[in-house]
């Protein structure tokens, strides 16, 4: 790990910080905090680390956020408790993102695996899977897709999430992820140095986030320099700029966004997402199959991996619930924005009632049923 302004290696000075000899950074369950353009937040969280604090620390780490987010943080005292609280294993995601403030973005993680753009990042992850090499994930979130990936035995080599929200990533270590797993997690801004050098073959993917960055086309350029000559670059979500619901972000027309990605296949948001429900490999647009897509998902695999259908399905002898998007049976969206934005293709495969006489096997691939993190 190198440090992202100087770009020279990080080591551990303490069991709470990094340094590359000059500067140091903070971390935190593991976490290391090395955002650039926060120097009152690195500060204060180390005086509290180093003074024995870690609670204090936390409500710094856990009040800090990205450029679009437009809500206050909760109060020092309420993000002191709540990482207290997450130690008892009685606390769950949706205390924590309702204890985080998260609002709308709270209602994204907690139903991320199951809405419309989510089962599209499954079907592309499908399609062109890790095969064994390392994985990076850039703007990870809470995890989601890690914790799915290093849920398929021998299916990924090291993995490593990268977000800009320090928030998102103790949601990824506390709840979303597998208390065994071993994933990097590492706070840090793509739009700087990145703290991950060239090193190998990579599998590397960045979902559902690059319209909300002003150079997409910079993060890919490097994500392919990560990557290597055998590795893969994925990107799904990214909104087309000609479809009603593309406007959020920095929205780009299909074609400007494949050429961000040069030699790159293309799928189409909707093929991506029946691909998941069928139970098989996506297939590339062709001809202008992307031209009415809501969002465009690019795939760049120089290794060429045979495609694995069952990928990322649930794990074997998992328990399944019901979507939590049933409430006593009937669906509901958890909220109206995210019913304006995934509820009408959510309809397609959540029927109205949820059906009591599918088949376990049937219900799963549809999402009525799922598989959800022990602490959901």
């Amino acid at each position: 790990m190198i440090d992202p302004l100087s770009g020279r290696p990080l080591h551990a000075d303490t069991d709470h910080s990094l340094t590359d000899g000059r500067r140091r950074w903070p971390v935190l369950d593991g976490i290391p905090y090395l955002r650039v353009d926060r120097d009152e937040v690195v500060e204060w969280a180390l005086a509290a680390l180093d003074d024995g604090r870690p609670g204090d620390a936390a409500a710094v780490l856990l009040a800090d956020n990205d450029d679009w987010w437009d809500e206050p943080p909760p109060p020092p005292e309420r993000l002191a408790a709540l990482y207290e609280a997450a130690a008892d294993p009685a606390t769950t995601l949706r205390d924590a993102v309702r204890g985080l403030g998260l609002g709308r973005v709270g209602d994204y993680f907690l139903h991320r695996d199951h809405d419309p753009s989510g089962l599209a990042v499954t079907a592309l992850v499908a399609t062109h899977p890790p095969a064994g090499r390392p994985v990076v994930d850039l703007a990870c979130g809470a995890g989601h897709l890690l914790r799915r990936l290093v849920l398929e035995p021998g299916e990924v080599g090291p993995a490593t999430g990268v977000d800009v929200v320090f928030g998102k990533l103790w949601l990824a270590r506390r709840f979303v992820l597998p208390a065994d797993a071993e994933v990097a997690l590492v706070c840090a801004d793509l739009r700087a140095t990145w703290p991950i050098e060239p090193d190998g073959d990579r599998w590397v993917c960045c979902h559902d986030a690059l319209y909300f960055l002003d150079d997409p086309a910079d993060v890919l350029h490097r994500a392919v320099a990560l990557a290597g000559p055998g590795g893969a670059v994925l990107a799904a979500h990214c909104h087309n700029a000609e479809h009603p619901l593309g406007a959020a972000g920095h929205p780009l027309t299909v074609d400007a966004w494949a050429a961000l990605l040069p030699d790159a296949l293309t799928y189409a948001e909707e093929e991506l997402t029946h691909a998941t429900l069928a139970g098989r490999p996506a297939r590339p647009a062709v001809g202008n199959g992307l031209r009415s897509t809501e969002a465009v998902a690019l795939a760049l695999d120089h290794a060429d991996a045979t495609p694995r259908a069952g990928l990322l399905d649930p794990s074997p002898g998992a328990p399944l619930h019901p979507n939590p998007l049933y409430r006593d049976g009937v669906r509901e969206w958890p909220n109206a924005r995210w019913g304006e934005e995934y509820g009408a293709r959510a309809a397609e495969y959540l029927p109205e009632h949820r059906p009591e006489d599918l088949p376990d096997d049937e219900a799963a691939r549809r999402r009525v049923l799922v598989e959800l993190p022990e602490r959901w």
